[in-house]
């Protein structure tokens, strides 16, 4: 074999990455099969939607507890637990393929508890967001809100490098508004849900924070500000 031509593509991803691709495969994979008579018996046609009763994000079930003051703690994992789950095969897909794309070019400038707080304060920032819709009682599954805190960690990634480049910092933004017009034009012309709310929201969650966690954090930013 020549050099360079036999190493897996797959050792380039970050551990970190594989950490927080493995659950929502995993999971993907055990309610496929069942939806697939594969495992479970006649049963197990309903995982997926047993799955997204027990994990997703009810907003209805956050005023529940805002409006009692109790934190069960099977319902205070929803926060985290529904980016786990999915409404399809075709729904996890894209997400993992996004996860590992952007998840391996954050995780090669990040170090890895930064992409875990990029993930999951996304999520959580996402969750909130949704919530705050009125009269909203449709769940929130899926984890394209934390790939839209991936989102925002890869274009504060850009941004910065332009700003030490002095180029345009809004080409870094061209990425978010490409997908924040798909999803405007799809919702349009076929419908769809709110759930673009929670997406916007975990960017900019993973924007803002990564003026934090990222190398440097805020003090290199300031500093590359003030070469300018």
């Amino acid at each position: 074999m020549r050099d360079g031509f036999d190493n897996s593509p797959l050792n380039e991803i970050p551990p970190v990455v594989w950490a927080l691709l493995i659950p929502v495969v995993a999971v993907e994979v055990v309610v496929a099969a069942g939806a697939s008579g594969f495992v479970g018996g006649p049963g197990a046609v309903g995982w997926r939607l047993d799955a997204l009763q027990r994990f997703a994000f009810s907003p209805e079930i956050l005023k529940y507890m805002l409006e009692t003051g109790a934190w069960p703690a099977e319902h205070v994992m929803r926060f985290v637990t529904y980016l786990f789950v999915h409404g399809s095969t075709t729904h996890a897909v894209f997400a993992s393929v996004f996860v590992l794309a952007l998840g391996k070019f954050v995780g090669e400038v990040f170090r890895a508890w930064a992409v875990v707080a990029v993930f999951f304060t996304s999520a959580i920032v996402g969750a909130l967001a949704y919530s705050a819709i009125p009269d909203l009682r449709v769940p929130l599954f899926g984890a394209y809100p934390a790939v839209y805190g991936l989102i925002g960690a890869f274009t504060f990634i850009l941004w910065a490098r332009l700003g030490a480049e002095h180029a345009n910092r809004y080409r870094a933004f061209t990425l978010i508004g490409f997908l924040m017009g798909i999803k405007l034009v799809f919702g349009l012309l076929f419908g769809g849900g709110l759930d673009w709310v929670a997406d916007l929201a975990g960017f900019v969650a993973g924007f803002a924070l990564s003026f934090v966690v990222s190398p440097g954090g805020w003090t290199a930013v300031v500093a590359r500000l003030r070469q300018r």
